[in-house]
């Protein structure tokens, strides 16, 4: 089963890629279409670049704060499995055995928080950078020939569905390899990557991405 979420995961990637490489491939349009667009690109590279230099040190310093919630929340019961922390255990027992549980926890639920919330801001900056892509050749594409709408209608929709099969690829494949190295403890882990995905996507919307 795992192994067909995979490839799944590498499926959207793959089709992602194609649908990329299929809009780049179409005409972008006259020379002042080309100027206004640059324009536009500069623009919209000038905000990822600055989006990007604020988010790095917000991430890394949640990053830090998201490993400690550990040691105020309880072990969901399959971490609790995985790591053999049994309260009916001797004190001494127990108390190693929830130790190492969120030493090991922790630094995964740190560590899928960075991974969701990089595959997040791949998304962003990938998807943004294709939709600028995309509107100029939309354009030159509703000025040729009679089933030009058509055509420019198949541009944007690729366009757009690029960074849907990017976000469903690379969240499969982060998702998938946590339930692979974490097991019973991944619902601990996987609150990480969650968490880091969508509040980097929030801040981006809010930011105007």
């Amino acid at each position: 089963m795992i192994s067909i979420v995979i490839a799944a995961a590498f499926v959207s990637l793959v089709y992602a890629y194609w649908l990329r490489k299929g809009v780049l491939a179409q005409p972008k349009g006259t020379e002042q279409m080309q100027k206004v667009w640059k324009g536009i690109r500069d623009g919209s590279l000038s905000y990822l670049d600055r989006q990007l230099r604020t988010i790095i040190p917000i991430l890394l310093g949640l990053s830090f704060l998201l490993f400690f919630t550990v040691y105020i929340t309880t072990p969901e019961a399959g971490t609790a499995e995985l790591f053999g922390i049994d309260i009916t255990d001797p004190p001494e027992v127990y108390q190693a055995a929830l130790a190492h549980a969120r030493l090991v926890v922790g630094l995964g639920r740190a560590i899928a928080f960075i991974f969701g919330a990089s595959f997040s801001l791949i998304v962003g900056q990938l998807g943004m950078r294709i939709a600028v892509e995309s509107n100029i050749r939309v354009a030159q594409a509703t000025r040729e020939g009679d089933n030009r709408y058509n055509r420019a209608l198949t541009i944007s929709y690729r366009g757009g569905t690029f960074t849907g099969m990017l976000t469903d690829g690379l969240g499969l494949l982060g998702g998938t390899m946590i339930f692979i190295i974490y097991g019973l403890a991944a619902p601990d882990a996987l609150l990480g990557f969650g968490l880091g995905g969508t509040l980097l996507a929030l801040f981006m919307r809010v930011g105007g991405g």
